[in-house]
């Protein structure tokens, strides 16, 4: 695999994406040879590195940050995704939410059907094309997403939508709303959703 990391700056953080598809053996030789490129961002600013994509064990995430720090003196993250997307569940403790309760949903939701919470809501499978989920605070789905989902239903801008898979055409976060063309965005795995600067962003 030839080309299997990319790198990129996004609101002041430098991002490494890895191939998930990708071994070891590739992943540092590619990283070797985009080193140049990555010191380039480097002259003058000294933005954070996020390592994002394949899951890492311990040593292979040891062995990539030492190919770095070795020639750039910077902070480095590695953003892992877990396995059900439980990753994405710390994310939404990191921001300051007041969570009075969490309602839990076991199973899938199939076309047709609506769940409207005033809470916060975990869905433990997946929101098929056609179903629609509503919480006045934080939707957390484990499974894909495919209908519509609307977080902070009543306004609250701070709550977040995360999802293991992110298939659907629409969200909503408080009065704000995204449109996505699944013909030019790619389907986003471990999807972070949040309102900065009155616009949704996904991550």
């Amino acid at each position: 695999m030839l080309n299997c990391i990319s790198i990129y700056l996004k609101r002041e953080v430098v991002y490494i994406k890895i191939n998930e598809e990708a071994e070891q053996n590739e992943i540092i030789e590619c990283l070797k040879k985009k080193m140049p490129e990555l010191k380039k961002m480097y002259k003058d600013e000294k933005n954070p590195i996020k390592v994002i994509g394949k899951v890492l064990k311990n040593k292979e995430i040891d062995e990539i940050q030492e190919i770095i720090k070795n020639q750039i003196d910077v902070e480095i993250e590695f953003c892992m995704p877990k396995s059900l997307g439980l990753s994405s569940i710390r994310k939404t403790y990191d921001r300051e939410i007041d969570i009075s309760e969490t309602k839990f949903h076991r199973g899938s939701l199939r076309s047709g059907q609506k769940m409207e919470v005033d809470s916060s809501l975990v869905v433990l499978g997946d929101v098929n094309s056609g179903a629609e989920i509503i919480a006045t605070d934080n939707i957390v789905v484990l499974g894909t997403l495919r209908g519509l989902a609307h977080a902070g239903a009543k306004g609250n801008k701070q709550a977040i939508i995360s999802a293991g898979v992110l298939d659907t055409v629409q969200i909503r976060i408080a009065n704000i709303v995204k449109e996505i063309d699944r013909d030019e965005e790619v389907m986003h795995k471990q999807a972070y959703v949040y309102v900065e600067d009155n616009q949704i962003i996904i991550e």
